[in-house]
């Protein structure tokens, strides 16, 4: 039986997958599919219209419009510990009151 943590990684490659489809890389439009399904609220918190070509260009190292596997990786480990960072900010807020 797979661990927690050997679920996340599975569930995170099955993810990148289907966006990617047999392509093996995402393009700027299946990133932003991608974040409207899995990150809802990413978007919309988002005050730059232009937050999707921004991290694209930021992911996409090789210049050619794909954001490999390993880029998308380092987008959900960056989003884990904004997201990470949030919630300890917001359990310390909590415990004070």
């Amino acid at each position: 039986m797979p661990s927690q943590i050997e679920h996340a990684m599975e569930k995170t490659m099955s993810t990148f997958h289907r966006f990617a489809r047999d392509k093996c890389y995402l393009t700027k439009e299946d990133l932003r599919v991608l974040v409207e399904k899995e990150f809802p609220g990413f978007l919309e918190n988002q005050k730059d219209l232009l937050a999707v070509d921004k991290i694209m260009k930021d992911l996409d190292q090789c210049r050619d419009g794909k954001l490999s596997f390993q880029s998308f990786l380092s987008l959900t480990a960056g989003l884990t510990i904004a997201y990470n960072d949030y919630s300890v900010v917001h359990m310390k807020q909590k415990g004070k009151k």
